[in-house]
């Protein structure tokens, strides 16, 4: 006679189950996700240049200092892009992306690396130490990143764009004489329209900058 009620009693508790079972999924669904983790980029795995067939003449000392940053926010690791064909004054950041270090040090990396193949590169210290000591201190080398981002010709179409303003100096007792001074442009394309794109072409170009820089030095006599 009490069959009924057991049967359902467990159809009961077995309905209760269920409803706090959505509800515990429900929960569930509702928290947020992790974060994603920006993607990292740097300038790749340096130079891979063949050795030259003939030695050449090594080259005289060069003091390189740090490089500034104009245009850039003052430690930022974020790869940066410009819509030319909408706004190009403003400056954004990719979400998800960053440099692996600020690209002011990223490019000075760059530029010892290039310019250390055929002479030494020593701190700017050390040549004005020099300089007091006995009044024959390498040239100065200082370098100014005006813009370093991927800049949209249009929604498919990008380049990589690096200007930057470098200035030679030679240290004496009474300070530093100016020797030279010149702005290097690189545009290098960007293969795809997205910040992969944009980090490849930017690391291109400053390789190109690098390269222009080591030989405009040696077309100054230095």
């Amino acid at each position: 006679m009490n069959t009924p009620k057991v049967i359902a009693c467990g159809a009961l508790w077995t309905g209760v189950a269920a409803v706090f079972s959505l509800i515990i999924l429900a929960g569930c669904s509702a928290l947020p996700a992790a974060p994603e983790r920006p993607v990292l980029y740097d300038f790749g795995p340096g130079l891979q240049d063949p050795a030259p067939a003939q030695p050449q003449a090594a080259l005289p000392p060069l003091a390189l200092a740090t490089v500034d940053s104009a245009g850039l926010p003052e430690g930022s690791t974020a790869v940066h892009y410009r819509l030319a064909y909408a706004d190009a004054q403003q400056l954004r950041p990719y979400q998800a992306a960053r440099w692996s270090q600020p690209p002011i040090q990223l490019v000075r990396q760059s530029l010892q690396a290039r310019l250390g193949q055929r002479r030494t590169i020593i701190g700017v210290a050390g040549a004005l130490a020099g300089a007091r000591a006995n009044g024959q201190p390498p040239a100065v080398l200082r370098v100014e990143l005006e813009e370093f981002s991927q800049v949209f010709a249009s929604a498919q179409h990008s380049a990589g764009l690096v200007r930057l303003r470098a200035t030679l100096t030679q240290p004496s007792a009474l300070g530093e004489n100016l020797l030279a001074q010149r702005l290097f442009i690189v545009r290098q394309p960007a293969a795809r329209p997205d910040a992969q794109g944009g980090a490849q072409a930017l690391a291109q170009a400053a390789e190109q900058v690098a390269r222009e820089v080591a030989d405009w030095l040696e077309l100054v006599g230095r």
